[in-house]
């Protein structure tokens, strides 16, 4: 009987170090069994996702509305199911970005998962400076072509013309020679700069992104966001139809193909018509397409290819530098993908893009 009052006291007393724990951490938490009931959760839990006391025992099925993100109840399936932890960046009702941890419980004798806990790492202010970070790049990489582009060119014909008039000129003294010495030399120098230049960059920059599980609709609101005076100017309309969530890529790239392509539809949309964009995604075998499809002014068909050489112009009233279709069939030809474009002129565009990745099962 002493024994019994013993282990009696010891549970209270562990129960009790368990729920000064739950009221004094600041880190949002939730504990959810196997049968997907809300057992516990923190105080900033309670305040971060709008939860009530009486939530507790509640199916989270029943709440999953209050996390803003639609696979909460697939990925404590998923964790349970596989008895390994999932790591993921989520957004929540607030706009604010966390490091979403679910890990399993596991009961130490039968070694089976009895539920999951969750916890939520606020990193709101890392990834606005990814954000911007990627915006600096993308500028400087921008950059970079134009110089290589732009300015190479020039300066090779400057330094054709200058062998050329050094051959047809009768003047062959040696101030002229020594003039033309000096220009010369100097172009060669401008020249040898701009390789330099460009090509750090280019090593500095491009860097190898690391993949991740992505929320789609994190990315597209990441996008919505940036583009707002674009689309609230044009009047522009969004519509979704997302059956594939989860997408295991590198984020920028992700992000930059979805706001090259959307940004393209807002641009080249039909004069006097609002542009009405349709974005959607899907499995089409071991591959997952990203589709957007636009109403605006289309594309003529012997034009297809052209639009993804660097510094192409579907058409030249638009304003634009001619390289986001570029840096799109770079990033999904470099990933294994592809991109498929269906559009006739005054018919709209509808850009495929084929994903090498992987979704959560």
């Amino acid at each position: 009987m002493v024994n019994q009052n013993q282990k009696i006291n010891k549970l209270i007393e562990l129960n009790d170090e368990l729920e000064n724990y739950f009221r004094n951490t600041i880190i949002p938490q939730l504990f959810v069994d196997s049968d997907l009931i809300l057992r516990k959760f923190t105080p900033p839990a309670m305040k971060q996702f709008s939860l009530k006391t009486d939530d507790v025992g509640k199916n989270i099925d029943e709440i999953k509305d209050n996390f803003r993100f639609p696979t909460i109840v697939e990925n404590i399936e998923q964790v349970i199911k596989s008895n390994e932890i999932l790591e993921k960046e989520i957004q929540t009702t607030d706009s604010r970005w966390y490091q979403m941890n679910i890990i399993p419980y596991v009961i130490i004798k039968t070694k089976k998962t009895n539920g999951v806990i969750i916890t939520f790492v606020e990193i709101t202010n890392r990834i606005k400076d990814l954000v911007n970070q990627e915006m600096l790049i993308a500028d400087h990489e921008t950059l970079l072509d134009t110089i290589s582009h732009d300015i190479k060119g020039p300066l090779t014909s400057l330094l054709l013309t200058i062998n050329q008039i050094k051959k047809v000129s009768t003047d062959k003294s040696k101030a002229f020679l020594m003039f033309f010495g000096i220009l010369e030399s100097s172009v060669k120098k401008m020249q040898s700069i701009i390789t330099e230049l460009t090509d750090a960059g280019k090593l500095k920059h491009k860097y190898k992104a690391e993949e991740e599980l992505l929320d789609f609709e994190d990315i597209l609101e990441d996008v919505r966001l940036t583009l707002a005076g674009t689309i609230m100017e044009s009047g522009a309309a969004i519509n979704y139809h997302i059956k594939v969530s989860e997408i295991l890529f590198s984020r920028r790239k992700l992000r930059s193909i979805v706001y090259n392509l959307v940004n393209n539809a807002i641009k080249f949309h039909t004069p006097g018509s609002p542009p009405e964009i349709t974005i959607s995604t899907k499995k089409d075998k071991k591959q997952i397409v990203v589709s957007v499809k636009d109403n605006g002014i289309g594309i003529s068909k012997n034009k297809h290819k052209d639009v993804f050489s660097k510094y192409a112009r579907v058409e030249n009233t638009v304003e634009g530098s001619g390289i986001g279709l570029y840096l799109v069939n770079e990033i999904v030809t470099n990933s294994g993908g592809k991109i498929v474009l269906k559009s006739e002129l005054g018919k709209g565009s509808e850009f495929k893009v084929y994903l090498n990745t992987q979704e959560l099962k």
